[in-house]
């Protein structure tokens, strides 16, 4: 009889998967970089909040599971069409949304602390280089 990993401990595997991924390869991709940044923005302007973690931090039960829905629905229709670096961006602020709920692992707390960091960089970027209107 095998024995399924907890959600924790299946999340703990990915969660550390996407960082390493992030570290060997995101961080080289300015495309992906973009991405991140935007849909950073994009939600911190829509939530009326200065940064990713200012979101995280405001962020009620319900939009997080909103959030969390939404990000799950667009990743998988963005990976089906073949776009993969927009995929990529919404995996990696999924997993620093999930992590926030599972900060009491000190694993996923420094993660989440690097993870974030990186959102809210590209974001600053992002607002740096993008026509004004």
């Amino acid at each position: 009889m095998t024995i399924e990993p907890s959600k924790e401990a299946q999340f703990k595997q990915r969660f550390i998967s996407v960082v390493a991924d992030l570290r060997q390869n995101g961080l080289n991709d300015p495309e992906a970089m973009a991405h991140i940044g935007g849909l950073a923005v994009e939600l911190s302007d829509a939530l009326n909040q200065k940064s990713w973690v200012a979101v995280k931090q405001s962020m009620t039960p319900a939009t997080y599971d909103e959030l969390l829905a939404t990000f799950q629905k667009r990743g998988t229709e963005y990976h089906k069409d073949g776009r993969t670096k927009l995929a990529y961006a919404i995996q990696l602020l999924s997993v620093s949304l999930v992590a926030f709920t599972q900060r009491s692992d000190a694993d996923i707390a420094a993660g989440e602390n690097l993870v974030d960091q990186l959102i809210d960089q590209a974001a600053t970027r992002y607002r740096q280089v993008r026509p004004k209107h």
